[in-house]
């Protein structure tokens, strides 16, 4: 963890308490085993001695909570112990539609829509006694809806508004869509977090033969909207950026959006270079798997898809095609949004683990500690790059 010492010389804010919702019930119990143990090991005096640091080292911080339905499909949400003067934190994954619940004798998923009113429901369950509440979600919801566009409505800014207006001191979010959205709350707290450090870190540990120079390696991204992260990730690494440009029919809306006619190519000569392509989303793929496909004509010698969120809503089935046919070689997504368990069986699949950085997270803001190393990463992948490059030569020497 950064600036350890800085927290080890603070007093935590107020006693701290998780509540992960039923969509983040999993990453919850990573990231709390991951608070225990740092707090286990941590150097100061003061902890056992202090009556300000009482509860401050614990077996456990997660907070226990229900959201029963009930047959029309309303529901409700019930705290099992006292928030009173807390430090909570409160984590949600909006896209987890594994969960089902009963409505008139049918089944049905949860959608975001569901997700964000029980985050509502708890919220209104902790009647204002916390010290602080904090939510932690790391898909935005609604985050493709940050603009208007004629008579549209403004989705992710007014749940932002509602949210503030609910008594919410920080919002803690990934890769959001457009970062602008914050502009709707500018008094309060908003950190947006990117993940190329547990991109590479992956990547690295799953290929043993990389070379990351710029004679090697290319970084891509897959439309204009991703060509900050490119740019970041391909400086960082020291290599050279390329970019696709979605061409797409403004007559025409299917599903929602103008389809894409083609995928133009702006950048360096790919022909027998590792490349990685960088997005904050898979949704059905299909961009993406035309823009590795792409590539692969272009002889690029092999493809890595990374992308924070890997939503799949059309499924597998056109992953698994490509994969057969050569068309990409891995795809890397955190596990910050839900991922279906048949992903972890799919050869070309790297999971970026992102529990230990939002422990890290926790810990950090529980201090009211200073974040700048967490919001940027480049001195870790510096780091991480040439550990990397130095086994290599020692391999081959």
């Amino acid at each position: 963890m950064p600036n350890l010492q800085e927290i080890e010389n603070s007093m935590p804010v107020a006693p701290l308490k998780i509540i992960a919702l039923s969509s983040a019930k999993k990453m919850g119990e990573r990231v709390n085993d991951y608070l225990v143990e740092f707090r286990k090991t941590i150097h100061n005096d003061k902890v056992k001695t202090d009556p300000a640091f009482q509860g401050y080292s614990e077996n456990n911080y997660l907070l226990e909570v229900e959201t029963p339905r009930f047959g029309s499909g309303e529901s409700k949400a019930s705290l099992q112990e006292s928030v009173r003067g807390k430090d909570l934190f409160l984590l949600v994954d909006v896209c987890n539609h594994s969960i089902t619940y009963n409505m008139h004798g049918h089944v049905n998923h949860m959608s975001p829509d569901d997700h964000y009113q029980d985050l509502k429901r708890v919220i209104s369950a902790c009647n204002g006694k916390a010290h602080r509440i904090n939510v932690i979600m790391p898909f935005l919801y609604e985050s493709r809806q940050h603009k208007r566009n004629g008579r549209e409505s403004l989705d992710c800014a007014f749940a932002l508004k509602e949210l503030r207006d609910m008594g919410i001191s920080n919002f803690i979010t990934f890769d959001a869509h457009d970062p602008r959205v914050q502009n709707a709350i500018p008094l309060n707290g908003f950190d947006n977090f990117t993940t190329p450090y547990q991109f590479i870190k992956a990547l690295l540990n799953s290929e043993e033969d990389l070379i990351v120079d710029k004679d090697h390696l290319v970084v891509i991204s897959p439309d204009e909207g991703a060509l900050d992260r490119a740019i970041y990730f391909a400086t960082v690494l020291g290599v050279d950026t390329g970019m696709f440009y979605k061409r797409r029919d403004y007559s025409t809306i299917i599903n929602g959006r103008n389809p894409i006619v083609a995928h133009e190519f702006l950048g360096d000569n790919v022909d027998s270079k590792d490349v990685i392509i960088i997005d904050d989303i898979i949704s059905s793929g299909q961009s993406m798997l035309d823009t590795a496909i792409q590539l692969k004509k272009m002889n690029a010698r092999r493809v890595f898809i990374c992308c924070t969120f890997g939503l799949f809503t059309d499924g597998l089935a056109s992953f698994d095609e490509a994969y057969e046919k050569g068309c990409f070689d891995k795809v890397v997504t955190t596990d910050l949004t839900y991922l279906p368990p048949e992903l972890y069986s799919r050869p070309y699949f790297i999971e970026a683990d992102m529990s230990k950085f939002l422990a890290s997270l926790i810990d950090f803001m529980n201090h009211d500690a200073s974040l700048t190393n967490a919001l940027t990463a480049t001195d870790k992948i510096h780091k991480i790059v040439e550990s990397y490059n130095n086994r290599q030569e020692f391999e081959m020497n």
